[in-house]
């Protein structure tokens, strides 16, 4: 039971809200091996108000030996607040993973959206579902045992009167905070559709405890437009803030700048608490994946770099080409009369700035790029190419239009628009080097790079994926790829947790 002198942070609902967290607006999601201490450090510098950590595996967390906690645990000054997630299905594991953070953290947030298949067979996130009874069960028992306030993250039912009724009985068990990513536990992948602010607004008017959005935010104007229409108290991006670490301040910053900030941060941290070759190159490559598919030497570089040093090489030598780009500008800023905005209402930005990563760019690259292939081809047998190929033929390196044969079939089909008025597809992340492609049936994690094909990541697993020097060279170049799927999932064993 919580003892009488942890009462005074143990506060509920909108006091928990206004006086621990700080009335945060901004909130970065949670991301596995990707919302780290050092992102979280470059997140806050840029309008994140409140971030989560990555997604932890309770079972593993709790283990007598700590090894998994000890390389996933990561905080220190200029954390707080700071939300830690667990996945789990059992109670008892889940408040013995909790009791190891609850004195380093403001709340602690159960994961009830993970849609991968993966979690079915492991049944936790989104599996859990049609699991009332249990989802109340674990929230009570920290509700009852944490001298800290539990919180959710969940997915959103078909029916919207089934959601708000899951929302209020999570609610009634001792959630303090939801989170309501407005899709489906069906929509991942290549069927991912817009997220449905209009069952999240319907919730926030249900429940009496803030209530974040999760979904179709691209920039900070996103981001305020869904407050205005749903009426929630914050809005948390995953991707968004991926591509754009400034997201939250609305502005479009060079790429190597952040990089060579964040790697900054890097080196200013402990061993222990910093950032591992896996985290930063996938954070690399995310950033930077406008101009990849231009400056392809210096991708198959990043893809082989493991070290900070040579990190920092690989930004150094992409920022003297984006320079000639940008003229040494640091960041391109809103013109009076607006953005210039392309057929789907996406902001046409340079390459050398961050910049959401939108589905339909792929689909049209890698279709422009092959019709070049085409040409070049019929050029070297002589043959007559079209003039549709010979546009393909001309289109300049800087719009990042070409080399981009590489895209996994996800990334070609087309899924709409991304959030009332802006049009679009949901971004995602381009598949970096053709190598290293996998041709599996398993699932990958989400927003974050591939770490290895293997369904039962236990910890031995988890320990081989955090240290480059040990994992296998088809592992590191796996850990190039940077899949995208969403934000909350992560390869877990079948086992109680």
């Amino acid at each position: 039971m919580v003892s009488p002198k942890d009462v005074s942070r143990k506060l509920i609902g909108f006091d928990f809200y206004h006086k621990i967290l700080g009335s945060p607006k901004y909130v970065v999601a949670p991301m596995v091996d990707q919302s780290e201490y050092a992102w979280r450090l470059l997140s806050k510098r840029y309008g994140a108000e409140l971030c989560y950590t990555p997604m932890f595996h309770a079972r593993l967390f709790s283990e007598a030996d700590g090894k998994y906690m000890k390389e996933m645990w990561q905080t220190g000054k200029g954390d707080r607040p700071l939300i830690v997630q667990f996945c789990a299905n059992d109670p008892e594991t889940l408040l013995k993973a909790a009791k190891l953070v609850e004195g380093e953290c403001d709340a602690v947030d159960i994961n009830l959206g993970c849609p991968q298949h993966i979690a079915r067979r492991g049944k936790y996130g989104a599996y859990l579902m049609d699991e009332w009874e249990l989802i109340a069960e674990m929230v009570k028992i920290l509700h009852r045992e944490l001298s800290i306030p539990v919180t959710c993250k969940i997915r959103v039912f078909n029916d919207v009167e089934k959601t708000i009724r899951y929302a209020k009985m999570i609610e009634e068990a001792g959630c303090q905070l939801l989170t309501v990513h407005g899709r489906l536990r069906e929509q991942k992948g290549h069927k991912t559709g817009l997220a449905d602010w209009e069952q999240i607004k319907m919730v926030k008017e249900a429940v009496k405890i803030p209530v974040f959005a999760n979904g179709n935010i691209l920039y900070k104007e996103d981001a305020d437009r869904c407050m205005q229409a749903t009426g929630v108290d914050g809005v948390m991006s995953a991707e968004g803030n991926l591509y754009n670490p400034a997201i939250f301040c609305g502005r479009h910053i060079s790429t190597t700048a952040l990089a060579l900030e964040y790697l900054d941060i890097c080196a200013s941290l402990t061993e222990q608490a910093t950032a591992t070759p896996s985290m930063i190159r996938a954070h690399l490559f995310k950033l930077f994946h406008a101009s990849l598919p231009i400056h392809t030497d210096i991708r198959a570089q990043l893809a082989k770099a493991k070290t900070r040093p040579e990190f920092e090489h690989v930004c150094k030598e992409l920022e003297k080409r984006l320079n000639e780009m940008s003229g040494g500008e640091r960041e391109v800023q809103c013109p009076q009369e607006g953005w210039t905005l392309d057929e789907r209402g996406v902001r046409v930005l340079p390459a050398w700035v961050a910049q959401p990563y939108v589905r339909g760019d792929a689909e049209r690259r890698n279709r422009e790029a092959k019709e070049k292939e085409k040409v070049q081809e019929d050029n070297r047998n002589g043959a007559t190419s079209s003039p549709a190929a010979e546009e393909a033929q001309t289109v300049p390196a800087e719009s990042g239009q070409e080399n981009e044969l590489f895209v996994t079939p996800e990334e070609t089909v087309p899924n709409g628009p991304i959030a009332p008025p802006v049009v679009g597809g949901i971004p995602t992340a381009p598949s970096p080097e053709p190598q290293a492609q996998i041709e599996t049936d398993t699932p990958v994690t989400n927003e974050t790079d591939i770490a290895g094909t293997t369904s039962n990541m236990d910890s031995q697993v988890l320990r081989k994926r955090s240290n480059p020097d040990t994992a296998s060279n088809e592992e590191n170049q796996a850990l190039a790829v940077h899949h995208t799927s969403q934000v909350e999932e992560a390869i877990m064993p079948e086992r109680r947790m």
